[in-house]
């Protein structure tokens, strides 16, 4: 497996007042609510701003550190974290995913942006930065297809690698498995990515809420991607493959985005899954939980 690597960066506002809780066991958690809004131009030539909104949680003593920075709703901040992957049995049975952002800094920013104020109270920062950066395994082959209207899509499954050493001194291992959205010719041309290859994805991290065939409410947290790069599996072995481009994206209302491809196997671009967050309030893709349970930091 590729070591992995699993950054996070989110620049926007606070959405509501950010709370200290502890779990059972009296572990500090800071949770707070970020919110932004990426700007986009459509196929049509538009530029569209794209709501979202994503829970941080601090652990431990940073935590209770944080908490006494006294942050409140509408203030401006830039955090940086990783996506953390848990499971657990659900109470109808079951099991139970999701992921979310642990933060590991919280900084303020020196001035103050333009917020929106959304239908469910809550307030956004009018631009942001919502910038994903991981290297991880592909835990399956990806299966290209088409959307109604001919737009290429691809779902890539991977494995993250994450080390750490406990309180004791002793190397821990967990791995992480995010999934991330490609779109259009990304996603044609990364169609021949096999289970096992190592890559980089650089993308937005978003929120997609659905109900299942039980007609409960379910949410997921992915990636879109803008960009891939292929890495070698192993030294001396493989070539990677690396493209750029200037990403473009559409909204639910218009066609999938258009971008320069260059490399075979890679490219940039923006999708629109994101588009499906247009609507999103406060409280959209994040009631989810599960129960609490001491994590590592």
């Amino acid at each position: 497996m590729a070591r992995g690597m699993n950054h996070i960066f989110l620049i926007g506002v606070l959405a509501r007042d950010p709370e200290l809780r502890y779990t059972p066991s009296g572990v500090a958690v800071f949770d707070a609510t970020i919110a932004g809004e990426d700007r986009v131009t459509g196929n049509d030539g538009r530029e569209r701003n794209l709501p979202w909104y994503h829970r941080v949680s601090m652990l431990g003593k940073p935590a209770e550190w944080q908490s006494e920075k006294n942050l409140k709703a509408g203030d401006p901040v830039m955090i940086e974290g990783s996506l953390e992957y848990s499971s657990w049995d659900a109470p109808e049975g079951g099991k139970r995913s999701m992921v979310r952002v642990k933060g590991l800094r919280v900084e303020s920013l020196g001035y103050t942006p333009e917020t929106t104020q959304d239908a469910g109270g809550g307030v956004r920062m009018q631009g942001g930065m919502n910038q994903v950066l991981v290297i991880g395994n592909l835990t399956r082959d990806p299966e290209l297809r088409y959307t109604p209207a001919g737009d290429a899509v691809l779902g890539l499954s991977m494995a993250v690698n994450e080390t750490w050493k406990d309180r004791q001194g002793q190397q821990q291992e967990k791995v992480h498995w995010l999934d991330a959205t490609l779109w259009r010719e990304l996603a044609e041309q990364a169609k021949d990515l096999k289970k096992g290859d190592p890559v980089l994805v650089q993308g937005r991290l978003t929120n997609e809420s659905w109900t299942d065939k039980d007609g409960n409410k379910r949410n997921t947290t992915k990636i879109e991607a803008t960009r891939v790069e292929v890495l070698s599996r192993g030294a001396g072995t493989g070539s990677p493959a690396t493209t750029s481009a200037a990403p473009r994206q559409a909204t639910a209302s218009a066609a999938r985005p258009q971008q320069r491809a260059a490399a075979p196997t890679g490219a940039s671009q923006r999708g629109a899954q994101g588009s499906r967050s247009g609507g999103l309030d406060i409280d959209s893709g994040l009631d989810d939980f599960p129960p609490e349970e001491d994590l590592p930091f």
